[in-house]
């Protein structure tokens, strides 16, 4: 499961990722990041952890698939947000097909916007 403190909470924060991030889709999902942002919520000097957030809705499916995907992404970005730069907010909006992907499929969409987005590659 993701640490409580590389979650994405606030509302606001969802609007800034979206927003003011670069964006990188793929079939089953979209990945949404804003590098570097500060978060004027945190205290002290040390740099912000990265924090990710999930958007599924109901076009994905009912209550149990939408779930189970968000679960699965959750446990797919745990070991992928040390790849982002510290105070990165990082939104994965699920697609429609996801709700009939397996975790593997999930897995390579994830890797590929990510690589996308970190990679520089073209919009």
């Amino acid at each position: 499961m993701l640490p409580t403190e590389h979650r994405l909470r606030r509302r606001e924060d969802f609007a800034t990722a979206v927003r003011r991030g670069r964006r990188a889709g793929r079939p089953l999902l979209v990945v949404h990041l804003r590098s570097g942002a500060t978060d004027p919520h945190a205290p002290g000097e040390s740099a912000p952890p990265t924090r990710a957030g999930f958007v599924v809705s109901k076009a994905v499916g009912g209550a149990v698939v939408r779930n189970q995907v968000k679960r699965r992404l959750r446990h797919l970005m745990r070991d992928r947000v040390a790849h982002f730069p510290p105070g990165s907010l990082v939104v994965v909006r699920a697609l429609p097909g996801a709700g009939d992907a397996d975790y593997a499929q999930l897995a390579r969409d994830l890797d590929a916007a990510v690589e996308r987005l970190l990679g520089g590659g073209a919009r």
